[in-house]
Order: C-alpha cells, then sequence, then structure tokens
C-alpha cells in the first residue's frame, strides 16, 4: 500500500510540474514589454501564437496607442493608428544591421538620399542606430525593384520597401513618432 501511494504522490507531483512548466512559457510568451538589463526597453512577442492565427496579424505585445511596429522575424511592418487599428501592413527587406528589440521614436527623415549600399533612396525614416553609428530606418528605392546591396564590408541600416509602402510610411511616421521592434 505504500508504494502504490508513493508511485500516486510522484505521478501528482510530476504532472503538477508540468502544468505550472506550460503555464509559465506561456506567460512569458505573452508577457508585455520589459526593460532589458542595459536599461533599454525590450519587446516580447509570440510568433508561434501569432503564425498559427495569421500571419499579418499585428503582435500581441507590440505596445499601444499610434505606432510603427517592425517584426525581425516576419520582415513586416505594421501602421497602427490610435485605438490600435492597423491601417497597413506590408512586407520589408533589412540591411545587415539589425535594431535590437525594444521602443524607439524617429528621430529624423530624409526626403531623399543615397544609401550606404550606392541605392538612390527616398522618403527614409530613421529611428535607431546600430554598430559602428550606421543608422537604422525605412527607406524606398527610387526605382523598384532595387535590392539592397549588401556584403560583408558595407554595414546597411536601411529596411527597404516598395515605394508605395515607403509613401505611406512618410505620410504615417514623423519626428517623434513610436517604433516599437519585436521579434
Amino acid at each position: 500500500m505504500a508504494s502504490s501511494s508513493a508511485g500516486f504522490v510522484t505521478a501528482l507531483t510530476t504532472a503538477a510540474l508540468a502544468t505550472v512548466g506550460v503555464l509559465g512559457y506561456q506567460a512569458y510568451a505573452t508577457a508585455p514589454a520589459k526593460a532589458r538589463a542595459d536599461g533599454t526597453p525590450a519587446a516580447v512577442t509570440s510568433k508561434v501564437l501569432r503564425q498559427k492565427k495569421d500571419p499579418t496579424a499585428l503582435p500581441a505585445a507590440s505596445s499601444t496607442g499610434a505606432r510603427v511596429v517592425y517584426s525581425l522575424d516576419s520582415d513586416r511592418v505594421w501602421l497602427v493608428s490610435t485605438g490600435d487599428v492597423v491601417t497597413r501592413t506590408f512586407k520589408v527587406t533589412p540591411g545587415n544591421v539589425d535594431p535590437a528589440p525594444g521602443v524607439y521614436a524617429v528621430t529624423s527623415r530624409s526626403n531623399a538620399i543615397t544609401g550606404t549600399d550606392g541605392i538612390p533612396v527616398e522618403h527614409v525614416v530613421r529611428f535607431a542606430s546600430g554598430a559602428d553609428g550606421v543608422a537604422i530606418g525605412f527607406s524606398a528605392p527610387v526605382q523598384d525593384p532595387a535590392p539592397l546591396a549588401t556584403s560583408d564590408t558595407v554595414l546597411t541600416g536601411g529596411i527597404r520597401e516598395s515605394r508605395e509602402d515607403g509613401n505611406a510610411m512618410w505620410t504615417f511616421a514623423m519626428i517623434g513618432a513610436k517604433v516599437v521592434v519585436v521579434h
């Protein structure tokens, strides 16, 4: 009788630990934004949950209010107006310097420049700096399609969008606008 009681207690303990582990993972995967050790805010989101439902759905833990949301894993941008209404979503092509996940603000804009890869771009919306001070921002090539010319020697923080999407970003993301970067 004592050995069957011990087996029953062991089975209950194992089931309880498994349940706590699953609940802990679910809480972590859907947790709101937290600050990283260096003080920079970091957003947490569950790519798995989003992709099961709709890969174009706004990430759950992407802040609130009017903002630009950029997913590093999905290479996708959402323009979100007040009331958490997605006004536009589109695919992008990132350079070889990514921003860290977190919350940023648009710091500068340029109507037309030449990117670090030598491609003429327009409607540049910058929001972060990466390795060696490389500016990170959204831009549209003047002539579609113009792929990002990346190499191991040129650091490029350009996140390329189509001209149509670039026009929408330019209209939406003024200086100070919130940009949320998630995985």
